[in-house]
């Protein structure tokens, strides 16, 4: 049976691997991540279903990076939405997501046929995205996705295709405070990206969420990997001006998921605001964070204000010397530089 970590508070059962109820609010949504990396640090990627119904729409991320290999990242704002199969299908892609056991095991098949390839990261932030429904009062103009904007310009593009599954490892993890669990996993497959297709064997995460997520007010850090060791970990701090039982766990090799009481972070951040540096407290085992690749997403609310979402491949270096690989995000909402992230 798998552990699933029990913080009192709400209770996790395998039917939440289901889609949810969708709430009034017209920020509710329900969000799948899905990312992976290989135990050198040598290729990652990960990929994002965002289901919105209030705004009869999905959003669709995904991405391969790696360290001297170019970023490939697919942006779609004006998916339409997914059945309770969660099978999309956006202009130029689609893709599937399927829980092979609850709690257990995940598959994911994705094939797009025009991911962009940024001649840098922030390259990226070029392609903000309405994601207003057409006709609520004060929605941005829209202004189309990644996909279609590499069709109206110049922008090199190229195939990008996934085949994998994540299998988990040492248990589920639920937040104490919101409906959102995390699950770290062994992930093995195929990626193809244009004429290159790879054996991938390595490790990520996924998580799901439900409920009320406004994109445009709060910022965050999240951060998942795994050390050397067998080590996995993850933490989760957000700017709310004061500090608290932040999300945070840790598997040891070989053993159980653990709830890690006082995780918090501080970022550092250099050209075009991308983060260069988080020293990340895991009780035990505390790290750093350097960024390897990043795939970053810009948003746009319905009132024209742009978040942007710099996420990234990072090298974790930890005190005692163990070194691992994993993925690390920074939101950064309109005011984020004011938000504490020290």
């Amino acid at each position: 049976m798998v552990k699933i970590v029990d913080h009192g508070t709400w209770p996790l059962r395998p039917k939440d691997e289901d889609p949810h109820p969708a709430g009034v609010e017209p920020l509710w949504s329900e969000s799948l991540y899905l990312d992976f990396a290989a135990a050198d640090g040598s290729l990652a990627g990960y990929v994002r279903l965002g289901l919105y119904p209030n705004w009869n729409r999905a959003w669709y991320w995904a991405c391969l990076v790696g360290p001297g290999r170019p970023t490939v990242l697919l942006a779609d704002h004006h998916v339409p939405l997914p059945g309770p199969d969660l099978a999309v299908r956006g202009a130029g892609f689609s893709a599937t997501h399927d829980v092979t056991l609850p709690m257990r095991s995940f598959r994911l098949t994705l094939d797009a046929g025009a991911a962009l390839v940024p001649d840098d990261p922030a390259a990226a932030y070029a392609h903000p995205d309405s994601t207003a429904p057409d006709g609520v009062p004060g929605s941005a103009v829209r202004h189309g996705s990644v996909a279609e904007d590499t069709a109206r310009d110049d922008a090199v593009t190229t195939s990008l295709a996934f085949d994998l599954e994540w299998t988990t490892v040492g248990g589920v993890y639920p937040y104490g405070f919101l409906p959102r669990y995390e699950i770290p996993c062994e992930v093995a497959g195929t990626v193809r990206a244009g004429g290159e297709e790879i054996a991938f064997s390595g490790y990520g995460e996924r998580d799901h969420s439900w409920g009320k997520r406004d994109w445009w007010r709060t910022s965050w850090l999240w951060s998942s990997g795994r050390m050397d060791d067998g080590t996995f970990f993850h933490g989760m701090r957000a700017n709310v001006g004061f500090e608290m039982p932040w999300p945070c766990f840790t598997v040891p090799p070989g053993g159980e998921i653990e709830h890690r009481e006082g995780f918090t972070a501080a970022s550092e951040f250099g050209p075009d605001d991308l983060p260069s540096l988080a020293r990340l407290e895991v009780p035990g085992m505390p790290m750093t964070a350097v960024p390897l690749a990043f795939a970053p997403v810009a948003m746009t609310s319905p009132d024209g204000e742009v978040a942007r979402f710099p996420r990234a491949l990072c090298r974790f270096e930890a005190e005692d010397g163990r070194v691992g690989y994993g993925w690390t995000e920074w939101h950064q909402p309109p005011g984020w530089r004011g938000h504490g992230w020290r």
